[in-house]
């Protein structure tokens, strides 16, 4: 299987990629980006672009894989809806129907959060935004495609968030993550089981097309 990861730099991209890495059923894995993975092995290559938005550039390069892991994101906070909007709907499906038109036999598997909003309606501006996205890729004519609503995350294997708000509140929350495991299954994950998950849609699909955390978790 060939995949394709957008976003491998950040804190859940670093697993995802390095579980595709470990996967003996993943023969190729292409990162692309504004910047490298991070990661070297000899089944991974990088294409870096300084406006991710065009791809047109390298249509070459992004033919005959069989699936995208779609691991780009970004906080709303301090961002109006405009931004917000232009920076995850836009930045998405801008790359989702260049991808669908070069591999039309691809499955895409795309991560927004929970609570995201699927009438697009509500007051949350952010879980709007993510709303609209979900619908608007679930409607391209991908083989499959699926999105994953986790809500907390814990990296792990030396993984860490970008960001320094992310990751001071990871530091304090470490202590926690245990109780958190135990009595909130239905809303923690790990960062490896949020890669296997993502290579098992690629792999199978699913005949859930939103899966939330405990959806995530049951993944093997």
């Amino acid at each position: 299987m060939k995949i394709m990861i957008f976003g491998a730099s950040g804190m859940v991209g670093q697993g995802v990629l390095r579980e595709c890495l470990l996967d003996s059923g993943v023969d190729q894995v292409l990162s692309v980006g504004r910047s490298a993975s991070g990661s070297t092995h000899t089944k991974l290559s990088d294409v870096m672009l300084a406006d991710i938005t065009r791809l047109d550039g390298v249509a070459d390069a992004l033919r005959g894989y069989d699936a995208c892991l779609f691991c780009l994101g970004v906080s709303s906070a301090g961002m109006s809806e405009k931004r917000y909007t232009e920076l995850t709907y836009d930045l998405t499906l801008n790359i989702a129907r260049t991808l669908v038109a070069l591999n039309p036999a691809m499955r895409f598997v795309y991560i927004t959060g929970a609570g995201t909003d699927s009438s697009e309606k509500g007051r949350s501006m952010w879980a709007r935004v993510k709303g609209r996205t979900e619908n608007a890729l679930l409607a391209l004519p991908f083989k499959s495609a699926h999105v994953l609503r986790p809500a907390i995350i814990q990296p792990l294997h030396g993984i860490h968030s970008k960001t320094a708000l992310y990751r001071l509140a990871y530091v304090l929350l470490a202590p926690f993550m245990t109780l958190f495991k135990r009595f909130l299954p239905g809303y923690f994950t790990t960062s490896e089981q949020m890669g296997r998950a993502m290579i098992s849609l690629a792999r199978n699909g699913s005949p859930k097309r939103i899966l939330e955390t405990i959806d995530i978790n049951a993944i093997r």
